[in-house]
């Protein structure tokens, strides 16, 4: 049974209110933000009442800074899935306008959480911030649990094995950084674009490596480069291949593109939305004297990628 998604929080039917829920933005659904998210849902188990997620759209950052760099990690149809996938029951998405940016957290916690969602416990990371301002505070939503009538839990702060702190912000440095293997360990899985097949200028068909060309969107810009990736078709089936990201230095498009040429694969998917992980870094974008030297390098390009791929699924 899929998530049941709700984008408010006024006028709800007694069946949608009463849940034990997880409070933040949770971009990227990290190993960090599943501490919280099994919490929510472990706290709704043991009350016998629905999980939940409370989140926003758009990003309270799109909100206030419209005109700021591409930054998300994940599509909300990415979000409602992988929340899904820990075994939540509902995701509030609630709309982050003028009205929501301007609750205070005392506002917030009453008006929204008490009143509106009529929430039973709140799980919140150590960093939580809430109400305008950001004024809200893990031990602020414990003051006004005890005052509205539900239960706070609090996670601590998590890094990784090898002591990288788990975050979103550090997610984005590490792909910024051509770092996509530091983004997994944050993760959990490697991060992957989601989108519509478009038309290209099918310049790849002529050398015989035809690609899925999907636009970038409101996602963050990782290393401009070629990518070994794994793409996940809507059918289910699950393609390697390698990608370029970027702007292709050869023949230069106004807005970046992954294209990916998908191995062993011949079917039309335009019109089709597919999910590419970035498995691992080959090089970065580069100029080439003719499309002969691209398409030896392109080779070169393959053969690395079925490599990085092979001994990634083996450390799996």
């Amino acid at each position: 049974m899929a998530i049941e998604v709700i984008q408010d929080w006024r006028g709800l039917a007694p069946a949608q209110r009463g849940a034990a829920v997880a409070l933040g933005n949770f971009d990227g659904v990290h190993r960090g933000h599943r501490a919280v998210l099994e919490a929510a849902r472990d706290a709704g188990r043991r009350l016998n009442v629905a999980s939940g997620v409370i989140s926003f759209e758009p990003h309270p950052r799109r909100y206030f800074q419209a005109d700021a760099e591409s930054f998300r990690l994940m599509t909300t149809g990415q979000l409602a899935r992988a929340l899904d996938d820990v075994g939540i029951d509902r995701l509030y998405l609630l709309p982050f306008d003028a009205e929501m940016a301007d609750l205070t957290d005392a506002q917030f916690a009453r008006e929204v959480l008490a009143e509106g969602l009529g929430v039973v416990h709140v799980a919140a990371g150590f960093d939580v911030t809430f109400g305008k301002g950001r004024s809200g505070s893990p031990d602020a939503l414990g003051v006004y649990g005890g005052d509205l009538g539900f239960s706070v839990s609090c996670t601590p702060e998590m890094t990784t094995p090898a002591g990288a702190k788990l975050s979103s912000s550090a997610i984005r440095e590490a792909l910024m950084g051509a770092r996509p293997h530091q983004a997994t360990a944050i993760l959990g899985r490697p991060f992957a674009i989601e989108g519509v097949v478009v038309h290209g200028d099918k310049r790849g068909r002529t050398i015989g490596v035809p690609t899925a060309n999907v636009q970038l969107g409101d996602y963050v810009r990782p290393a401009y480069g070629v990518y070994a990736t794994r793409t996940r078709l809507p059918d289910g089936r699950t393609v390697d291949g390698v990608a370029n990201l970027g702007v292709r230095p050869m023949f230069q498009t106004e807005e970046p593109l992954l294209e990916v040429w998908l191995f062993d694969f011949n079917d039309d998917i335009y019109g089709q939305v597919i999910e590419t992980e970035l498995v691992a870094w080959i090089r970065p974008e580069l100029k080439f004297d003719g499309l002969e030297a691209l398409k030896v390098r392109i080779d070169q390009d393959a053969a690395e990628a079925r490599a990085a791929l092979a001994a990634a699924l083996a450390q799996d």
